[in-house]
């Protein structure tokens, strides 16, 4: 009986281990996304992942509930690396928009997979709505230009 508990730990801490990288940070969609939203750290990760497995997210996906997009892409946390970017590098990208042109706009051209061109026209001519004041924050640039980009 030892034996079978002691089993029964390893394969559920090797199985949380595992499944705690697979769950996009920005949560996701379905119902465990939803009930642990905000919660951070392996524990939450799989409480999220396991309640998404117990509750199909089929249903959700196709009916557009429990925060799921049934027109959504799957970005591979597309979103989170471009939000991380930006907060690191705001005031450079700024500038670079102005231009149309910068290292911020190439390295944002390759988190979106888009075309580094086409991006730095986009967001040179969108300035004004990208950065609508001074005090706007990198979720909001972050969105407006994933928007921008179509992304």
């Amino acid at each position: 009986m030892k034996k079978l508990l002691m089993m029964t730990a390893v394969v559920s801490v090797v199985c949380l281990a595992g499944t705690a990288h697979a769950v996009d940070s920005t949560g996701g969609c379905g119902l465990g996304s939803m009930a642990w939203r905000g919660q951070s750290g392996v524990i939450p990760q799989s409480l999220a992942i396991t309640t998404n497995a117990w509750f199909s997210n089929t249903i959700g996906v196709t009916l557009g509930t429990s925060g799921c997009d049934p027109n959504g892409r799957v970005s591979g946390g597309t979103g989170r690396m471009t939000l991380a970017f930006l907060q690191d590098n705001m005031e450079q990208f700024a500038m670079d928009a102005a231009a149309g042109k910068g290292e911020t706009i190439e390295t944002l051209a390759g988190i979106l997979n888009v075309d580094s061109d086409a991006l730095g026209k986009e967001v040179q001519q969108n300035f004004a709505y990208i950065f609508p004041n001074d005090n706007v924050e990198a979720v909001d640039v972050a969105l407006k230009v994933m928007e921008i980009a179509k992304a």
